[in-house]
């Protein structure tokens, strides 16, 4: 079995993920109270996740070409730099305007901290690259357990949502130290766009794969592909695999599933069970615990066992949590509700990200920057969506737009394995 290897490196790029997850776990919950705060209608706040869709997508398009011309190490810092910006204007909006423009810009810096670390984690531990960004996102959604709290603890003193997502600056700064104090050679060096690539296919969990392709490999490194069953297929000129493409939108699914229910979980609680807005807001936690032990799990297992076979298990075990969570009409049953559905969205995305980055071969920037801008949308439409069917049916009938999203998650992974599981002439890209 494929040990992982937690170097310096390894640990301060997990500084991306915990900073990165403070910010998304502390502030989505804080959403209702911002339009309570700003007086909107839901559909109205509902736009932050638009907003930090819009950054989502300006740091993808943008994001393989730093990563290609100023390295992974510079693209970090440049996310550190922006995020700090974003946070400190949305600590001081007030208006809606102000705030949803203050996350996009916040969204950029996240963007090109993930899109620098993860391709850095995938390439610098090879064949052990599924586990390692798994217990990246687990160092994200661990840190992000205590965010919803600090929120709800903030609220009950009656100092508002601000200090606890202020908390962002400081974690920023201390990662940005730490990025400051490593080479930006290696896995942190300058990624390199790939013309050609061939990729063997192989089936069985645990197999790693050498890809040949014209050109040098990103890092003047060898060309493994990380974690659990083999990429299917080849890649000519701009196109991915079909293998791909599955992974994307299961990916991408699993991405609106986590914001919506994030976004609008606190929500469902007072109007189900008529908890209080700080109770109500700490029972957030509940789903980011059952996330990160999730992500703490499924990352050593990944070494072990086929990642897409285990993704569709979360897609199973998060809709047994959706339907605890929504039949819920006491705080008790919701949260144990969000736990369990913490335990399968905690493996949607590192999951079906590192199939993303499997089945990309030799390209990881430019399927990471494909992988963000995918994940704006998401992030864009899903919550705002939910906002707007909640104001017009209410927030219970509205979160049926989640199972519509587990189907069609469960679904694309379903045909990925299929894919993956074919013969290698199943070579055409999608």
């Amino acid at each position: 079995m494929t040990s992982v290897r937690r170097d310096r490196l390894t640990v301060t790029l997990y500084g991306t993920f915990v900073t990165w997850g403070w910010f998304l776990y502390g502030f989505g919950p804080a959403v209702p109270l911002i339009a309570a705060e700003q007086g909107t209608s839901l559909a109205l706040a509902g736009l932050h996740g638009t907003g930090m869709a819009a950054g989502t997508v300006i740091a993808g398009a943008m994001s393989s070409a730093l990563a290609v011309r100023l390295g992974r190490r510079i693209q970090v810092l440049v996310g550190a730099g922006t995020l700090v910006v974003g946070v400190v204007a949305l600590l001081l909006g007030s208006a809606p305007w102000q705030t949803i423009g203050a996350v996009a810009v916040a969204a950029i810096g996240g963007g090109f901290l993930i899109s620098g670390a993860q391709p850095a984690l995938a390439r610098h531990h090879g064949p052990a690259g599924a586990a390692v960004v798994t217990e990246a996102n687990a160092m994200g959604s661990g840190v992000g357990l205590v965010a919803p709290l600090a929120v709800g603890a903030a609220v009950a003193a009656g100092w508002s949502w601000r200090p606890a997502v202020a908390v962002v600056v400081l974690l920023t700064v201390a990662l940005a130290i730490g990025v400051l104090r490593l080479p930006g050679t290696g896995a942190l060096g300058h990624g390199t766009a790939t013309r050609r690539v061939a990729v063997a296919a192989v089936a069985g969990p645990g197999a790693v794969v050498v890809a040949a392709a014209d050109g040098p490999a990103p890092d003047g490194g060898s060309r493994p592909v990380a974690g659990g069953a083999t990429a299917a297929g080849r890649l000519r000129g701009p196109g991915f695999t079909r293998a791909f493409w599955f992974f994307w939108a299961a990916m991408l699914a699993g991405v609106a599933i986590e914001f919506s229910t994030t976004f609008w979980a606190a929500e469902l609680v007072v109007s189900r069970t008529g908890a209080g807005p700080s109770v109500a807001t700490a029972t957030v936690s509940a789903l980011v615990a059952g996330m990160t032990a999730a992500r703490l799990v499924v990352g050593p297992l990944s070494l072990r066992k086929a990642p897409e076979k285990l993704l569709l298990v979360a897609y199973a075990v998060a809709a047994v949590g959706f339907v605890i969570l929504w039949t819920a009409t006491s705080p008790g049953v919701a949260v144990l509700g969000l736990v369990v559905a913490g335990l399968g969205y905690g493996a949607h995305y590192p999951l079906a990200v590192s199939l993303v980055l499997q089945h990309a071969a030799d390209r990881p920037d430019q399927a990471q920057a494909t992988s963000t801008v995918g994940t704006g949308i998401a992030v864009g439409l899903a919550p705002f969506l939910l906002g707007a069917l909640a104001d017009a049916f209410g927030s219970h009938t509205a979160f049926l737009l989640v199972p519509v999203l587990l189907v069609a998650g469960a679904t694309a992974v379903a045909l990925g394995l299929r894919t993956v599981l074919r013969t290698p002439a199943e070579t055409r890209p999608a």
